[in-house]
């Protein structure tokens, strides 16, 4: 897709935006060439996002799961840019991008880690993406390697990697940046700028004037993104994809996309925003809603109406019900503990698995509840 010349720039600060906060086309030129079916499909992948993020919360204030971490008011950015990709494009993302595994198809399994399952990930590697990342930042130089991998095999996909601002206060950011553009890998960095690195605001993560111009030092090229304007992610992923896969260049060339957005909930189940921000803050934001402004759109072109709102809010609560019918029933197997430490069992861990054997067989599982 051909883009202005401009839309890479890193001197200005200006986000491209192709939607309005309430829904108006503001760059008609790049409304994506897409079927009335594509454009509601990522409107129900936004909306399911949304209500996935509902049920979460719920149930980890239930005590059915473990912590979560909330996406609300991210879904412009995640499902925007994953519509860009194709399924056969690896995906790396922090833990927040729950859209990621929404496009690729939300297999049930998913909720499986959050209820303290490691099976969960499972799941995720037969639709290209990899097991989510707690430790910030580390998964960036894995998607650059990847990337590497890709283009010594002459391979047309790209390796993409979802992370928060405060990943680029890492030493992982900087490694896998400057790799990245040394050796021209096939990668897409998207950071998605909430505003808070969980209590740190932008302002004391970084002294740049945006994150995208931090592409500038590792030699390829960033651009600032309405993140809350799923049109505009889409078109500025499809054009790096492209320009990542170009064979016209005489290398592939990486590209750091920064997605300005917010975070309307906690940084996780275990946080309190109250405590260093204000509600006032949160409710400006959210007149910049992701869902809000698509819908808008959509409906305004006459691509959407309440009646197929209804359906997909039925569907969705239909497909969340199950999931989480599966996740309550499910029986994990004790032994798994065991087997993801190491690739092949130390001495200690083979010895400690003996004895949890020995004491199951004399003792019974329940001994580990009375215990």
């Amino acid at each position: 897709m051909a883009l202005p010349a401009d839309v890479f720039s890193r001197e200005s600060d200006e986000q491209l935006r192709v939607l309005d906060a309430d829904g108006t086309v503001v760059a008609p030129e790049l409304v994506p060439n897409l079927d009335d079916e594509a454009f509601v499909s990522m409107y129900r992948d936004m909306r399911f996002c949304r209500r996935f993020d509902e049920r979460m919360i719920s149930l980890q204030r239930q005590g059915r799961i473990g912590t979560y971490a909330s996406l609300a008011g991210q879904e412009g950015s995640q499902i925007g840019s994953m519509y860009a990709l194709s399924d056969e494009d690896v995906v790396s993302y922090q833990y927040r991008e729950h859209g990621a595994v929404v496009e690729r198809g939300f297999p049930w399994e998913y909720l499986l880690y959050w209820a303290g399952h490691e099976d969960g990930h499972r799941a995720l590697a037969d639709r290209n993406i990899f097991p989510l990342n707690i430790s910030i930042g580390d998964h960036l130089p894995h998607v650059t390697g990847v990337a590497m991998a890709m283009k010594f095999r002459e391979e047309s996909r790209v390796a993409v990697a979802h992370f928060g601002d405060g990943a680029t206060s890492e030493g992982d950011f900087h490694e896998a940046l400057n790799f990245a553009g040394v050796f021209d890998v096939p990668a897409l960095f998207v950071c998605n700028n909430n505003q808070w690195a969980i209590s740190t605001p932008q302002g004391e993560q970084t002294a740049s004037r945006t994150f995208a111009q931090k592409a500038d030092a590792y030699g390829f090229e960033g651009v600032q993104v309405d993140g809350m304007d799923p049109l505009a992610m889409y078109v500025v992923t499809q054009a790096a994809r492209e320009k990542a896969l170009d064979a016209s260049n005489e290398a592939p060339r990486p590209t750091f996309i920064e997605a300005v957005q917010y975070r309307y909930g906690a940084h996780t189940t275990a946080d309190d925003p109250s405590v260093y921000r204000d509600d006032e803050e949160v409710e400006q934001w959210r007149q910049k809603d992701p869902l809000d402004r698509f819908e808008a759109f959509l409906r305004e072109t006459g691509r959407l109406d309440d009646e197929q709102i209804e359906a997909i809010d039925e569907e969705s609560t239909d497909v969340l019900a199950d999931a989480v019918d599966r996740m309550e029933s499910f029986e994990a197997d004790p032994n798994s503990m065991f087997e993801y430490t190491y690739a092949e069992q130390t001495s200690e861990i083979h010895e400690q698995h003996e004895q949890f054997q020995r004491h199951r067989e004399t003792y019974g599982d329940e001994s580990f509840l009375r215990e």
